[in-house]
C-alpha cells in the first residue's frame, strides 16, 4: 500500500480516522493539528492530530498516512508531562 505524509493530504481528501471516523479534511495547512469535517457520533468540524489519520482515498485507492513523526513529537510531549 503506498503511503502519504500528512502534510500533503489537501483540502477536500476523504480519509478515515484510526477510530473508524470517516473524515474530510477542511484546510491546506500544515503540522500535527488539522481542520476536518469529522462523521462520527455526529457530524462536526474541527481540529483532528495528523497521527489519528489512519488513511486517505486518492484516485480511489486507500493511501497509508505515515504520520509517525508526529506520532514521536506527541509521545514526547507525554513522557515530559508525566515529568510533573
Amino acid at each position: 500500500m503506498k503511503t502519504i505524509e500528512p502534510n500533503d493530504i489537501k483540502k477536500g481528501t476523504v480519509g478515515y480516522q484510526k477510530n473508524g471516523w470517516k473524515f474530510e479534511m477542511m484546510d491546506n495547512k500544515k503540522g500535527n493539528i488539522r481542520m476536518a469535517k469529522v462523521y462520527g457520533y455526529a457530524t462536526e468540524i474541527g481540529s483532528i492530530y495528523a497521527h489519528d489519520i489512519d488513511y486517505v482515498i486518492i484516485d480511489g485507492q486507500d493511501v497509508q498516512v505515515d504520520a509517525s513523526r508526529y506520532e514521536v513529537q506527541a509521545n514526547m510531549v507525554k513522557a515530559f508531562d508525566s515529568m510533573w
